[in-house]
């Protein structure tokens, strides 16, 4: 049960964060102030999915890799730390100032430099949890017995 919760919400913050990014580089592309400024406001409203998610992403996978010796299980550990920094000290700043400025119609070098922070961090989150749901799928095909003594 606690595997397949873990999963569910992986995948629910693997797609969320995807959504994000290209939503974002969508609007960007518009070029349409209106348009980046719903989605701005809309990610930052998709926190609310987000977060959890991510909570229980982590919280379920630490605890499914308790005792876990495997370097596949470290590696998705040291991961998970570096996704949730990124997520706190990063892109939840950036959501947050970036819908305000978007809502004032302030889209200055201010916004684009904080944008282009958000879209590299976003991308480094993208790709860190795509490794940790590979890894989660090729432990789930691996006998429980040799990854454990792995």
């Amino acid at each position: 049960m606690k595997a397949k919760l873990h999963a569910a919400a992986g995948g629910v913050a693997l797609l969320t964060v995807s959504c994000f990014w290209i939503s974002t580089v969508a609007a960007e592309l518009t070029g349409s102030a209106e348009i980046i400024a719903t989605v701005k406001a809309t990610i930052l409203a998709g926190m609310a999915v987000l977060i959890p998610a991510m909570t229980i992403a982590g919280a379920s996978g630490f605890s499914l890799g308790k005792g876990w010796k495997s370097p596949v299980v470290q590696h998705k550990k040291r991961r998970m730390r570096i996704i949730a920094a990124n997520g706190l000290l990063v892109l939840l700043p950036s959501a947050y100032v970036l819908a305000g400025w978007a809502a004032e119609g302030r889209f200055d070098i201010a916004f684009i430099i904080v944008q282009t922070l958000e879209l590299t961090a976003g991308a480094v989150n993208i790709t860190l949890l795509s490794l940790n749901m590979r890894d989660g799928l090729a432990l789930r095909r691996k006998p429980a017995r040799a990854v454990r003594a792995g």
